[in-house]
């Protein structure tokens, strides 16, 4: 793999920006959402039982309420990960775009707080405290 060109790396600059907007933006979003409507029946995709369900069969000893990077960013967690989200390249749209996540789900999004992880990774574990009512707390 080549490096890229001095000249080239405007571009890149751009659509960084552009990435860190749209995460920012879908962040907030969801955030309204869970903070206006509650989550408990909030769909987030079509597919939100079937991710539910496969996730909790894969991934049965996470804890979803305050993460733990480790279980997302070492090379074994990053090819489980892998395995796990191309199934649904065809099923959830983005499915591997970059996306903002909250650590620890009794709070906001902060520097702190947030990891950046693949979009099917937001889902699975937005679903999932969505599901056993760990947003709850956060409605307004």
């Amino acid at each position: 793999m080549s490096l890229p060109k001095a000249e080239d790396t405007s571009n890149m600059l751009e659509m960084e920006m552009q990435w860190a907007v749209k995460a920012m933006h879908h962040a907030e979003t969801y955030m309204k959402l869970i903070k206006a409507i509650g989550s408990k029946d909030l769909k987030l995709t079509p597919v939100d039982d079937e991710l539910y369900s496969d996730f909790k069969k894969n991934f049965p000893d996470l804890n979803v309420a305050k993460l733990d990077e480790r279980d997302f960013k070492s090379d074994v967690a990053k090819a489980k990960w892998r395995e796990f989200m191309n199934k649904y390249e065809n099923k959830v749209k983005d499915y591997n775009f970059g996306s903002l996540l909250r650590i620890d789900c009794t709070g906001d999004y902060s520097e702190e707080n947030t990891m950046f992880v693949m979009r099917t990774q937001f889902y699975c574990i937005e679903i999932a405290r969505n599901k056993q009512g760990l947003n709850d707390a956060l409605k307004q």
